[in-house]
């Protein structure tokens, strides 16, 4: 929503504030302030003037020499290279030292504007600059009159030495508006003036309702029924005959042009006006090609096809509202008109329609038919259904103001229900309460009176009652109360205060905000969760084969247990979660996948001085068809959406797990940090737990990754530039693990490495003995050019130096 300050000022005249102010007033009582542009910013110095004499400039072909008047007897001398002009013009005159927005060229206007000085041009002296509109920092679109290539010339008879930009309507700052869907009101200039009134303090001045019409009655030309009033509460409509199409005047282009609109002709720069001003959509029909002279509002029939002002075939369904004729449809209601009665330079009599419709079926029409218009934004968001007769008059009465026409008595008004103003009962202490101040009743009142919300105080000084004008459709209920008072109280006026217990926000701390994080992030991958317990018998760690001297035997005992088998607390998770795929496995659920978010108790001296360490753990554990590498991959998986993104190491040598087969088992290190372990279980144990086929456990320790957890996630565009791919086939001592290739490969590729991925690993009779042979395929891009021949080879010339570190060898 754009509006005009001079055009707010029709409304509150007494309102004077610099642009700077109205933005911050405004936007602090909730009308936010989007953009400011001040159109006269970079304007200074620039009156009429009239061309007194035009002669040729004795060494330029291109250059003439005027005699311009610019009022006080004054006539100053200017060289240009415009050809549109004659003696007798009236055109803007930049004076000596006066300032333009920019030029013909069509690029960004500069900044500060343009200084104009005198000089010579061509050896002959010039004091000032005729202006093109462009060089007033505007265009043709919206001063349409003006010439495609040089000078604006004012009409005949504008007087000279006056401030052009006052006459074109320069003078004026236009504000960009950021309005909530709730405040329909605000999407109008009226709706703005109101609201700035109440802002500054200042008297708001509704249009006057001009009678307008003849003697006749339309009731007499026209027929109009509505068959569906759920989808349309009210249809107002007015008849103008004797159409007289022409320009409309001067101070109505410039005010459509301030919202963006650009002036077409009298008609439609009306209803443009009034949509403008009252937030009131309109559509005009040509009346002679309404067939029957009738007007029915009805639902289309499934099928139906319908051909719209742009020229469109729209396939309609049942739920689609249209304004027909007694033979068919001739517009889409709230969204567009037909071609087969528009508006064309040979009408003589039009139909004015203001009308109400249903809010969400014109949204949803508008989507169905793939036409979302002006008219359908205003209409979407629910028009009060009073605004109708206003707009409509106010239409009329500018039709006869403008010599547009002859509007016929009287209006045709369908308004079967009229919409009441809504009231809300409270009291001013909920209010205080809610908002935390202590003001008075009568206080209140007058906050709420500035807006028009009448209201009445009870007898026990504390009751309010509220009634809002049916422009105002967000006020329901006491919170919708206590925020006007707020906004014209002043946010910037509120107290710190300390909520109350009843008001503060609950929430999980952030240790138990990722631990419900990490269950959501195990079930998505096929995990089931398990419920172990947490008090064990001592002789579970010989089944886990843990040495005598282990720190896991080290355990908090019960005081009072339930028997032995129950009688420690747990140091290790293993054992409930070996347990319990013993029981799936030996209950023929041989494709079991659990995970447990539980702690384990690390004593911190024995006997107890002081608490245990309670150390959450997730604990995942899996018979079946998974493997030692589905593991690895689903903890990554988990880890990587915590944030944890970076290269994890495997320490194989480090892991001294008992319960883990040795040769398949590896701590996780991430960021230096051993976070946790996994590996294949041991057979001993296996069969300790009689499960007969191999089991994968990882266990992660979640106090050393809540630190590293990082939720701000980088995204970054996609690729401009290929890729080039490298593959490097190696021969690789057994000792040397894929991890530690990987590194160097990563490492020496830097910022330029995309992607490494294994795809061939070999032993057999063609590789020496001691040796493996892997193959990797390493992906390089830059994301700022393509890569070049030396950049590749500085990067493969990287990789081999570091892998030669390695004792790892290119094969021939």
């Amino acid at each position: 929503m754009n509006t005009s300050m001079n055009w707010i000022k029709e409304y509150v005249p007494e309102l004077d504030c610099t642009p700077k102010e109205w933005t911050d007033a405004m936007t602090l009582t909730g009308t936010k302030v989007e953009t400011c542009t001040i159109l006269n910013k970079n304007l200074d110095k620039i009156v009429t003037g009239q061309i007194k004499s035009i002669e040729p400039h004795p060494d330029a072909t291109k250059l003439v020499i005027c005699q311009v008047d610019v009022g006080a007897s004054e006539l100053i001398q200017i060289v240009t290279g415009a050809s549109n002009m004659k003696v007798g013009d009236v055109v803007p005159v930049v004076l000596d030292g006066g300032k333009v927005a920019g030029g013909h060229d069509g690029g960004a206007l500069p900044e500060d504007g343009i200084e104009i000085h005198a000089g010579k041009l061509r050896g002959v002296e010039s004091y000032g600059m005729m202006c093109s509109i462009e060089e007033l920092g505007s265009s043709r679109e919206f001063y349409p009159e003006a010439p495609e290539s040089g000078l604006y010339i004012f009409p005949e008879g504008t007087a000279v030495g006056q401030d052009a930009p006052t006459l074109l309507g320069l003078n004026d700052a236009i504000h960009e508006y950021e309005i909530t869907s709730n405040r329909v009101d605000c999407y109008s200039v009226i709706g703005i003036a109101r609201e700035a009134a109440a802002t500054f303090g200042k008297c708001f001045h509704m249009p006057a309702e001009e009678k307008s019409g003849n003697a006749e009655d339309i009731h007499d030309y026209l027929k109009v029924s509505v068959e569906d009033t759920d989808l349309c509460p009210r249809y107002t409509a007015r008849m103008v005959k004797n159409i007289q199409l022409a320009p409309s005047p001067k101070w109505m282009q410039i005010r459509l042009a301030s919202a963006g609109i650009r002036p077409i002709n009298n008609i439609v720069d009306i209803t443009n006006y009034v949509m403008l001003e009252y937030g009131q959509p309109m559509h005009s029909y040509d009346y002679d090609k309404i067939r029957g002279h009738e007007i029915i509002v009805k639902r289309a029939q499934d099928g139906d096809e319908f051909e719209t002002l742009d020229g469109q075939m729209r396939t309609l369904d049942h739920s689609i509202l249209t304004i027909c004729d007694a033979e068919g449809a001739i517009g889409l209601a709230g969204i567009m008109g037909g071609e087969n009665s528009k508006i064309t330079d040979d009408v003589k009599t039009m139909v004015f329609e203001a009308a109400t419709f249903d809010g969400t079926n014109i949204r949803l029409s508008a989507r169905k038919v793939g036409n979302r218009t002006d008219a359908s934004g205003y209409f979407e968001k629910g028009l009060d259904p009073n605004l109708a007769e206003s707009a409509i008059n106010r239409a009329c009465a500018l039709i006869e103001q403008l010599g547009a026409g002859e509007v016929v008595g009287g209006i045709i008004d369908v308004y079967p229900v009229k919409r009441e103003p809504s009231v809300v009962v409270c009291k001013a202490s909920e209010i205080n309460h809610l908002i935390g101040f202590e003001l008075t009743a009568e206080e209140m009142k007058a906050y709420l009176e500035k807006i028009e919300l009448s209201t009445e105080i009870g007898a026990d000084g504390d009751t309010l009652t509220v009634t809002a004008p049916t422009f105002r459709q967000d006020i329901h209920r006491m919170c919708d109360v206590a925020e006007e008072v707020l906004r014209f109280y002043g946010y910037a006026n509120v107290s710190m205060t300390l909520p109350s217990g009843g008001d503060v926000a609950g929430g999980l701390a952030p240790d138990l905000a990722v631990n419900e994080r990490v269950r959501h992030y195990a079930q998505a991958l096929g995990y089931s969760q398990a419920f172990m317990y947490s008090f064990e018998s001592p002789k579970v760690y010989d089944k886990l084969l843990f040495p005598a001297d282990a720190m896991e035997r080290q355990q908090v005992k019960i005081l009072n247990p339930l028997g032995e088998d129950f009688s420690v607390m747990r140091t290790s998770s293993m054992n409930g979660m070996l347990t319990s795929l013993s029981t799936n496995y030996n209950r023929r659920n041989r494709d079991a996948r659990l995970y447990e978010m539980a702690s384990i108790y690390i004593p911190k001296a024995l006997p107890l001085t002081e608490l245990p360490d309670e150390r959450m753990t997730l604990t995942l554990g899996e018979i079946g068809e998974g493997d030692f590498f589905t593991m690895k991959g689903d903890v990554e998986v988990i880890l990587n959406q915590l944030g944890l993104t970076g290269r994890y190491h495997y320490d194989a040598a480090g892991c001294a797990k008992p319960f883990l087969h040795p040769g398949r088992r590896a701590n996780i290190i991430y960021d230096g940090h051993v976070i946790g372990y996994l590996g294949e279980v041991h057979p001993e144990v296996l069969e300790n737990y009689a499960i007969g086929e191999a089991a994968y456990v990882a266990v992660v320790d979640m106090p050393e990754v809540y630190p590293l957890v990082n939720d701000d996630t980088k995204y970054v565009p996609l690729a401009k530039f290929p890729s080039v791919s490298r593959d490097f086939s190696m021969l690789v001592p057994h000792a040397v693990t894929a991890g530690q290739i990987e590194d160097i490969l990563v490492q020496r590729a830097g910022k330029l490495c995309e992607r490494v991925e294994l795809f061939d690993v070999y032993e057999g009779a063609q590789v020496l003995a001691g040796f493996k042979s892997m193959a990797y395929k390493v992906t390089l891009r830059a994301q700022d050019h393509t890569l070049t021949d030396d950049e590749i080879g500085s990067v493969v010339k990287k990789i081999l130096n570091g892998l030669e570190r390695l004792g790892v060898s290119l094969r021939s």
